[in-house]
């Protein structure tokens, strides 16, 4: 029919049903889309998870350390966490890089360079500059230079004298108490407070060379008897408050060693002394002695007579860092806190047992003799020379003149950065050293570190060429200040803090590198294995034996002298403080290591802190062959890759467990010897508890790490893998912070971790559970109670932690 104006708009038309081409096609159709879109979303979800750190985020949601504004950017992730290979090079191909690139010859080049003139912190600008254009020629071609501006002093003047009136004795004439006059005072002795220039060692007739001064003593001048108060330990000044000697208004003369030379004078103060002499006492050097028969520095290995050992009087064991921001960075335009009770308030000087000769005889005849005391009196050298060791103090017509002059200042100092990123973000392994020195030379302290520190770079930049990207970011540190209370790390850490609290797995450190040929290592007790492991990689330059590693050697002169003994485990410090490491370690709660080559009986004494610790002295002394300084780098290197590079990080929770038995075993013997009714059974039974958690994730560990070796396994069976990995080095990179204590230790709350830190009267010695022992020490049962319980609450806390 034709259409009209009638017809409809829409027509209707009737067709037949369709027809089915396959039964059950609706059922077909949705097979047909759930296989192609699921693989699809399994397969985003897997990369998902890997290029977003294998489930990171969900371990920071339920873990108390956040995960801050990284302070550099992070890099983005490559595949090789999930091949299980780093990128260019292979892990035994690395390994060689870093067994033979480190050199003699380059060593020594940079020795010499870092020694050729002075470099105290603040003023080393142009070094700093070296070493980041060296680092960026090496191929670290992010390396920066960060400054803070620091409290710090100079020298301006000092003097030392010792005046006498009359015959210097008291007659009933003349008593004790009659003032004298200036007329009357004569000089009886002038000390020059200098060392000799010697012409074999060039660096120590330098017209620039820096005067003998201690960084952070007081201003002023004084004069007043003096007492000879041997070390200057709190138990010698026990001792002599037993004795009766009078020490308020006196000046003490001391020997250097046995505690941080500020801690001497802390004590020195409290009880009312009003200046303090330090000098180093030839009777420490050992055998190696002029006594004994050999020829002082430069003729032969002895100790030069007029050697002074400068450096630093804060109070270490209180804070480091700088005294006038404590617990945050010292930026441009911060608030100043006052330095009262972080330095000392007394003037002090450094002086030569040349120079201390004429003060000692000068007591001969006052006061009990040295042998009257306990036998840590009896350690001193010089009786040869004629002194009788007297305590004192000198008659009150004896008195000592004592002037320091230095300029306390707010200067820059710099902190040298270089950063090498690797495929995770949120792991970090850092590696430092101080440049700065209180001479001119510094060969030993600190720059047999710098130079071994430099092979490191160079090492690392060998294997960049070759397309390397570590699996873990590392970063190198030239730290500034470090000789006047580790400063330029301190405020380093204390700066970029939120960042190494969710991302550092370990910190390195190297301070003096060598010195002698006796491997040395302080070290948390979850790196033990790893520094173990590593040393036997590394050939010792000591061959009495063929084919000796450094581990051999080492486990056969300084094998552990402490239960858990063990055939295979040498001897392994605890960490105290007087380096870098100890922001890290008691304020950041990242595990640390300190290792270097030290001194042995036969070695040439080491001038310390002196001119004398010279590239002169090392090239004919110290490591005349640069061996020690290659093998220190090769150490250092590998020690890196392996904590950067293995899938599981290298740490044994388990060890840690046991250093912590050990350690309360201390403990409880000092409660024992104190007739403390202390028990401790709740630590003990949380740190049992503790080894079960720790054994049980050190096994996965290794079972994971052992299948991850294998080159048969499939792709998606080592990501699967690998995502357990990253769980479980999660628990291991925050181990070690869950020992900190928000609220610090009692007296001093800048040191956090309740497991180590520097004893609070030693300095350099590490205390372990400082907190409790410091309680026993106070005679308080209640505070020793009080600790014994933050201690288990942590331990407890750390199982939590580590439980898998």
């Amino acid at each position: 029919m034709s259409a009209n104006e009638r017809t409809p708009l829409i027509a209707v038309v009737h067709v037949a049903p369709p027809r089915q081409r396959y039964p059950h096609q609706t059922l077909r159709r949705f097979c047909t889309i759930a296989l192609t879109t699921i693989p699809i979303a399994v397969i985003t979800a897997i990369l998902v998870l890997f290029f977003l750190g294998f489930g990171a985020e969900d371990f920071f949601d339920d873990h108390p350390h956040r995960r801050p504004q990284a302070p550099y950017p992070p890099p983005s992730l490559s595949l090789s966490d999930i091949s299980g290979t780093s990128n260019g090079v292979s892990y035994e191909e690395l390994q060689q890089i870093l067994l033979t690139t480190p050199d003699e010859k380059k060593t020594r080049e940079w020795s010499q360079y870092y020694t050729a003139g002075p470099h105290l912190a603040g003023q080393n600008l142009s070094l700093a500059t070296w070493t980041q254009e060296r680092w960026q020629e090496f191929g670290i071609a992010d390396s920066q230079i960060v400054a803070y501006d620091t409290y710090l002093n100079y020298p301006l003047g000092h003097r030392l004298v010792l005046l006498e009136t009359g015959s210097g004795k008291k007659t009933a004439e003349d008593p004790s108490d009659t003032p004298k006059t200036a007329e009357e005072w004569t000089v009886k002795f002038e000390a020059t407070l200098e060392e000799d220039i010697l012409d074999e060692d060039s660096s120590t007739g330098l017209p620039d060379r820096i005067p003998t001064f201690h960084g952070y003593s007081a201003n002023g001048n004084v004069t007043a008897p003096y007492v000879f108060v041997n070390y200057g330990t709190y138990q010698d000044f026990e001792d002599l408050q037993k004795a009766r000697i009078p020490l308020e208004g006196k000046i003490a003369l001391a020997k250097y060693g046995s505690i941080f030379r500020g801690l001497k004078l802390k004590r020195a103060s409290e009880l009312g002394m009003i200046g303090a002499v330090l000098y180093s006492d030839p009777g420490d050097d050992g055998e190696i002695t002029e006594k004994n028969g050999y020829k002082s520095y430069p003729e032969g290995p002895a100790r030069h007579p007029s050697s002074v050992q400068r450096g630093s009087t804060q109070y270490l064991s209180v804070a480091p860092g700088d005294p006038t921001t404590p617990g945050y960075p010292s930026k441009p335009g911060v608030p100043r806190q006052p330095v009262d009770g972080a330095i000392p308030s007394i003037p002090s000087v450094p002086i030569s047992y040349q120079e201390a000769l004429p003060l000692l005889k000068a007591l001969n005849g006052y006061g009990p003799n040295a042998s009257s005391f306990s036998s840590y009196w009896h350690t001193g050298g010089l009786d040869y020379k004629g002194v009788n060791y007297n305590i004192g103090p000198s008659p009150d017509g004896l008195v000592l003149n004592l002037v320091n002059e230095q300029n306390y200042t707010i200067t820059p100092q710099w902190d040298v950065i270089g950063i090498i990123n690797g495929t995770s973000p949120d792991e970090v392994v850092i590696l430092g050293n101080h440049r700065d020195a209180w001479i001119a030379g510094g060969a030993g302290d600190p720059n047999s570190g710098s130079a071994a520190l430099n092979e490191v770079a160079r090492s690392f930049g060998v294997a960049l060429k070759k397309g390397w990207k570590p699996r873990r970011t590392i970063v190198l540190a030239s730290w500034d200040g470090e000789e006047y209370g580790l400063v330029g790390s301190t405020e380093w850490v204390e700066e970029y803090l939120p960042w190494l609290n969710a991302s550092a797995v370990a910190y390195l450190n190297v301070d003096v590198g060598t010195r002698g040929p006796e491997f040395d290592v302080a070290a948390a007790p979850l790196l033990n294995r790893a520094i173990i492991e590593t040393t036997k990689l590394v050939q010792s330059p000591n061959q009495t034996i063929a084919n000796q590693s450094v581990y051999d050697v080492w486990i056969s002169r300084k094998p552990a002298s402490v239960p858990p003994k063990n055939a295979s485990t040498p001897s392994i410090r605890t960490m105290g403080s007087g380096s870098d490491f100890t922001a890290f370690q008691d304020h950041a709660g990242i595990p640390c290591i300190d290792l270097g080559f030290s001194a042995n009986a036969e070695s040439a004494v080491y001038h310390y802190h002196s001119n004398y610790d010279s590239f002169y002295w090392m090239d004919t002394y110290g490591d005349p062959g640069w061996h020690y300084h290659v093998t220190a780098a090769k150490i250092w290197g590998l020690l890196a890759v392996k904590l950067a590079e293995e899938p599981l990080i290298s740490f044994s929770a388990e060890d840690y467990a046991t250093g912590l038995d050990l350690y309360l075993d201390r403990v409880q013997a000092k409660a024992d010897d104190l007739e403390f009714e202390l028990s401790f059974e709740k630590l003990r039974s949380a740190i049992s508890k503790l080894y079960e958690a720790s054994s049980e994730l050190d096994a996965i560990a290794a079972s994971l790490s052992s299948e991850l070796a294998r080159n048969d396994i499939p792709l998606f069976r080592r990501t699967s893998l690998l995502r357990k990995a990253k769980k479980v080095n999660k628990k291991y990179q925050y181990l070690e912070r869950a020992f900190l204590y928000p609220d610090g230790l009692d007296s001093r709350p800048w040191f956090k971790h309740v497991v180590f830190a520097p004893g609070l009267w030693t300095g350099y010695a590490g205390a372990t559970y400082p907190g409790l022992v410091e309680a026993l020490d106070a005679g308080n049962s209640t505070n020793a109670k009080r600790w014994e319980g933050i201690i288990t609450e942590l331990v407890n806390d750390a199982t939590r932690l580590i439980q898998v």
